[in-house]
């Protein structure tokens, strides 16, 4: 697997696919980035970790421990 990176208002979207299971894993905190216009990396991550933290509590079934294929490349570095 292998990072493939997709573009979403001209933002870089990390994803990668898992073939075994046809599913594509997408960065939560990137897309988080995107959409709260966060220019910073690290306040996205935090903005994403507290409304994960609300949901969970309010019992949210979409707020789950999962353990997708790696696809880290933390900042804003290009994935190539």
């Amino acid at each position: 697997m292998k990072p493939q990176p997709a573009i979403f208002e001209e933002h870089e979207i990390r994803r990668v696919y898992d073939e075994a299971t046809e599913t594509w894993w997408f960065s939560v905190v990137d897309i988080v980035q995107v959409l709260t216009q966060q220019p910073d990396y690290q306040a996205a991550r935090n903005y994403w970790k507290v409304l994960k933290n609300r949901l969970s509590k309010e019992g949210s079934e979409s707020v789950t421990t999962i353990h997708p294929p790696d696809c880290r490349n933390h900042g804003r570095r290009r994935i190539k």
